[in-house]
This record gives structure tokens, sequence and C-alpha cells, in this order.
């Protein structure tokens, strides 16, 4: 019988129903300043995670748990499962009431060394909240391996080999039980297109620098 992740099993809306009470239950944990610090909010949340997601997943599916990395490493929490599935979480918070939010999600480049082993799982965490006084309401919560986002809501940023960025946080396009393989597909054929309009914006800019160069070479001391 072919493993399956967690993220294939009936359990993980309960999972996801658990984690969102988890946050709601929380007393007032940021201040009048920070609460408008999408930043600080996303730092708290994440610490929240941190210390309570291995109990709200259960010891039996969480193993080897760990919240200790890096701000740039791509995990912020990570655990292996008992089917051997190795579980790199991303936490990404949106606050509703904001009109765009594109956030990274992680390099082409490190996401395809990662999946080159089946049994690497790199999942995000999206807290969707809305800020009320000192605390935040926690209205959704979608826990998932990248894959299950459709193409049509990610993008790719000219950052380094190309960083997977969600285009607008408040339209997601969400396919549960995706296939891995025909989504990697779809990002080498998103890579495709977009390395050749790297080029040729780069031919561009050489040319404008070729005129720079020579606008100074003529220009007086």
């Amino acid at each position: 019988m072919e493993k399956r992740h967690i993220f294939y099993g009936d359990q993980i809306g309960q999972i996801e129903e658990n984690i969102k009470e988890l946050l709601n239950s929380q007393e007032d944990f940021l201040s009048a300043v920070t609460i408008n610090s999408p930043r600080a909010v996303g730092d708290a949340v994440q610490q929240l995670l941190a210390n309570h997601l291995q109990a709200v997943l259960g010891e039996e599916i969480c193993k080897n748990y760990s919240a200790h990395f890096a701000r740039r490493a791509m995990a912020d929490l990570a655990f292996k499962d008992d089917q051997g599935f190795y579980y790199v979480i991303d936490v990404k918070t949106h606050r509703l009431s904001t009109q765009f939010n594109m956030p990274n999600l992680i390099s082409v480049e490190r996401l395809t060394r990662f999946y080159q082993s089946d049994e690497n799982v790199f999942a995000i965490l999206l807290i969707a909240y809305e800020a009320q006084r000192t605390r935040i309401g926690i209205e959704n919560v979608q826990f998932l391996p990248i894959e299950f986002l459709g193409w049509d809501c990610l993008t790719i940023g000219a950052l380094g080999w190309g960083q997977i960025q969600i285009a607008n946080s408040n339209v997601l396009t969400i396919n549960r039980g995706y296939s891995r393989k025909q989504w990697m597909l779809e990002l080498c054929d998103a890579l495709a297109e977009f390395y050749p309009r790297e080029i040729s914006k780069i031919e561009g800019r050489l040319k404008y620098f070729t005129k720079v160069r020579e606008f100074w070479l003529n220009h007086s001391d």
C-alpha cells in the first residue's frame, strides 16, 4: 500500500480547526503598538505555534519536532510523522483587512532539491486574522503542502534562481489532493516562460548601461 502523508487524510480539517481554536483561546499577547505590525503579529503567532503545535498534532503523528531555525531558513517548524515523512513548515500570517499581501514562499532551486525525496513535504501554514484591540481573531487556517496551491494564485519573483510567491493572499486557489508530479511539471513550465523574460530584461539593462558608460567616457572630470 502506497504511503500517504497527513494532507491526504481525513484528519487535516480537524487539525486546522484545532490550530484555529488554539490561537483564538490565547489571552491578549500583543500591545496596542504591535497589533498594527504584521511582522510582530507573525512572530508572536509563530512562537505560539512553536510552543503548542506538537500537542495539537499529537505525539503519535508529530515526532522529532523542532521549532528552532535561523530566520532565513526555509523552515519555521519541522517534524517527522509516523510514516517517515519529513514536514518543513513555513508559517504565514495575513491580516484580512489589508488590500494586498504578496508573501515569499521558497526559492525554486531550494524546493526542487528538497523534493528530490518523496518523503519531504514543504508545507504552508496560512493564518488569516483580523485585529481586535490587543488581540487577533483567527478567521481561517489553511495547512497544506505547496503543491496544493494552484499556479493561478502563485507567481515567481526575480530573486536568485526565482522565488515562488503568493500573488495575493486575499485570492487563493487550493486544490486538495493535487499531484506533486503535475505541480512540479507546471513549475518547470512557469520557469520556461519566466527565465526568457528575465534574459530580455537583462539585455535591455546592458544596453542602457553601455550608453551610460559612453556618456561618462566623454564627460569631463
